[in-house]
């Protein structure tokens, strides 16, 4: 058995990220770059220390032992000769096999949309289906107020070309870790785990940055995919080129100038070269009543309620929205009803069985005179459905008082 494989787990994941870089000799400049690159504050210690076996002289160390006797020398970073045809970017080089996210976070963020039974379509769904079917790299920005179904649509659309998604969901919190990759402690093992850019990018997969307004600084580290050409993993020296399909698809409350109207709290202005990625910018406006009025119905099904028995309430809370969108646009109200908050109330009534209960709940997050308004506006609507006004029939003989 090798003296070597006594080496506890730090310690050997630092011989392997030195043989990493297809060298055996180091100085101190030398285990300093690499240090940084992954992740570390400094040398460990034990590789400073007089004592290590591996110390050849003051700030010299030699490792070839240990690559010799435990492992075969990990693949260097790919070199930067050799572009293609102009390409900014080299031909991607082998790189050491991490664990991949579909492990870890890729987990959480890779998703093969099911077809939605009740799924209506409508407003840009033609457009995004289009671009996402065609495989073409075609960054798209979806721009729309909350809960109009933005993120549903992208997903239904490539759910209906067979598309797998990588979904992050940006905040002010999401760093490059975050979307290209890093080291994480797996099985007691530190690895290192792709991004979910990453793995969107070498699968050939869509992107989708849900909420993009939200970040930070550090959604520019995707500059190179959002042109459609390779990125380069500092921390594993790895060129990852995009396989062909891949594409980015981001949402957004604002259009990236930031929100003045106080509604979209840590939205910020982004930054005009990463916008100015997006080729194409689409507008996701609220679905018309008619529209919304289909999306209940058979969101209605899917909750166990009878549509056609409800179909006044489903028409009432249609026209209840829709009249209150008007006056939020107009700046004569501050709260405003979606469509996804229709559809949880639609929920509330599958499990209470009451209108009113069901609409109370939907906007109890409302300030008090906002849900007395909304009530007595609902109130007002659903009565003109219910009893509608007859019309009046013309007679021929009907006396004409101004005559």
């Amino acid at each position: 058995m090798s003296k070597f494989t006594s080496l506890n787990k730090s310690r050997r994941a630092w011989l392997e990220d030195l043989a990493r870089s297809g060298k055996t000799r180091f100085d101190v400049s030398d285990a300093d770059a690499i240090a940084a690159d992954t992740g570390r504050s400094c040398i460990p210690l034990w590789f400073r220390a007089n004592s290590c076996e591996f110390k050849v002289a003051r700030g010299q160390w030699d490792i070839s032992s240990f690559v010799n006797g435990e492992t075969a020398p990990l693949p260097a970073p790919p070199s930067t000769i050799g572009l293609k045809g102009g390409m900014n970017h080299p031909e991607p080089a082998p790189a050491p096999a991490p664990v991949t996210a579909m492990q870890m976070a890729g987990a959480e963020s890779r998703i093969v949309p099911d077809k939605m039974a009740e799924y209506v379509k409508w407003g840009n769904h033609k457009s995004v289906a289009t671009i996402l079917a065609s495989g073409e790299f075609y960054p798209v920005y979806v721009t729309g107020l909350s809960g109009n179904g933005k993120t549903t649509m992208i997903l239904q659309a490539a759910a209906d070309a067979g598309r797998t998604c990588f979904r992050v969901n940006i905040t002010r919190q999401t760093d490059e870790s975050d979307l290209i990759g890093g080291f994480r402690l797996v099985n007691g093992d530190t690895v290192w785990v792709d991004g979910a850019a990453v793995l969107a990018a070498k699968e050939g997969a869509i992107l989708l940055l849900d909420e993009i307004d939200l970040g930070g600084p550090a959604l520019m580290c995707l500059q190179p995919l959002l042109e459609g050409n390779a990125i380069y993993v500092k921390k594993t020296g790895e060129w990852v080129k995009p396989a062909p399909g891949f594409t980015v698809v981001a949402t957004a409350n604002t259009k990236g100038k930031g929100d003045e109207t106080g509604s979209f709290a840590h939205t910020g202005i982004m930054n005009e070269a990463m916008l100015d990625r997006f080729p194409v910018t689409l507008e996701q406006p609220y679905a018309p009543a008619s529209t919304e009025a289909r999306i209940l119905k058979g969101k209605a099904k899917s909750f166990g309620v009878d549509a056609k028995a409800e179909e006044n309430f489903i028409k009432s809370l249609c026209q209840w929205a829709e009249t209150n969108r008007k006056a939020y646009e107009v700046g004569a109200t501050s709260d405003i009803i979606t469509t996804r908050r229709l559809e949880s109330i639609l929920r509330a009534f599958s499990i209470f069985g009451d209108r009113t209960t069901a609409i109370e709940m939907g906007i109890s997050r409302f300030d008090d005179q906002s849900k007395a308004d909304l009530i007595k506006l609902y109130e007002k609507i659903s009565g003109e459905i219910a009893n509608p006004i007859p019309e009046v029939q013309e007679s021929s003989n009907a006396e004409c008082p101004f005559e």
